[in-house]
């Protein structure tokens, strides 16, 4: 029963989105005048862990919860309480912008969340309001010291570089992470969704010019171990902390894919940058108590997983949805 694509690539991790809202409104990553779906097009909670748990019967053995944010999600404890449990899944993870964290991570670790990722572009206030348009740079802050005194471990953050916007940062974001016992991931900004703010060719940054820059400072070195995610580490002699890059345009890293998406509208995307998806939401509804229908219909997407994304910077956008759509 496990799930392998057309290419060989078995697929052990899921991202499920559990709301396509959000209390922040990033400049690369939707509009300032966002539309978000209606509440009757958006999954429950109790089809959002169907569906978990049918994927980790079928071997899926990660699972992160997404958004947009998804501590907005109401009862998102009781999500993470009841996947936890499933027999097989060895991890359960969940990405935040941070804002709800102070409030929500104590539960979430009770609960049984392995591992959070907090987004993190800027350790300057005024800077940070301006990409997030609406966040607050202190309550991050304080979510993340929330999430070390809850006793997560290997709490990583997740930051996008845009040339003009903060790539001055980059060596004061890897102090930040040394200091605090951190991990972080560099990201090449993704280009999904119509956006107004700036052109994505003229901001991107290449994960390259980002390692040479921190190696003036602090060697990196490659090192094997992964989070099961498309991020490549490196290690410095003298800390614990570990420095990622997700690369999608500099180095694309589709030839072991081992992930698929369920959007909070319960669609099965197969790739991140392709719109190869199914309706499980559909299926769900007209088999409420029928697991068979839904495993048929992920068996079935899985031979339309396409081979490997293609960006181009230079005629952008060729996806029109916007990252909380896409689901983290």
């Amino acid at each position: 029963m496990a799930l392998i694509d057309g290419f060989g690539r078995e697929i052990t991790y899921v991202r499920l989105s559990v709301t396509d809202r959000c209390d922040f409104r990033c400049v690369y990553c939707m509009s300032e005048d966002m539309q978000f779906l209606p509440r009757a097009q958006v999954l429950s909670l109790e089809e959002i862990y169907r569906i978990g748990r049918i994927l980790v019967a079928l071997g899926v053995t990660k699972i992160r919860l997404t958004g947009g944010e998804p501590l907005i999600r109401q009862n998102i404890v009781w999500l993470v309480t009841e996947l936890a449990q499933l027999e097989g899944l060895k991890e359960l993870t969940l990405t935040t912008n941070g804002s709800r964290l102070s409030q929500l991570a104590a539960p979430l670790k009770a609960a049984g969340l392995s591992r959070i990722n907090i987004s993190l572009d800027s350790l300057q206030t005024k800077r940070f309001k301006d990409i997030t348009r609406t966040g607050d740079l202190a309550d991050v802050l304080a979510g993340i010291q929330a999430a070390q005194d809850a006793g997560f471990k290997r709490i990583k953050l997740n930051t996008v570089i845009m040339r003009g916007y903060n790539e001055d940062e980059v060596l004061d974001l890897v102090n930040f992470v040394r200091q605090q016992q951190l991990d972080i991931a560099f990201i090449e900004e993704m280009p999904l969704g119509q956006i107004d703010d700036h052109t994505r060719q003229q901001t991107y940054m290449s994960s390259d010019e980002l390692r040479a820059q921190i190696s003036t400072v602090y060697p990196l070195h490659a090192v094997t171990d992964s989070t099961g995610g498309p991020a490549r580490y490196y290690a410095m002699s003298d800390s614990l902390s570990r420095i990622g890059f997700i690369s999608p345009h500099s180095h694309n890293f589709c030839g072991d894919c081992n992930r698929v998406r369920v959007t909070v509208e319960g669609r099965l995307l197969l790739c991140l940058g392709n719109e190869h998806s199914i309706d499980l939401k559909a299926v769900l509804r007209a088999s409420p108590d029928d697991d068979k229908a839904v495993i048929e219909a992920i068996h079935a997407a899985l031979a339309h997983k396409p081979e490997r994304h293609y960006f181009d910077l230079a005629n952008e956008p060729q996806i029109v949805r916007f990252m909380n759509m896409t689901g983290g």
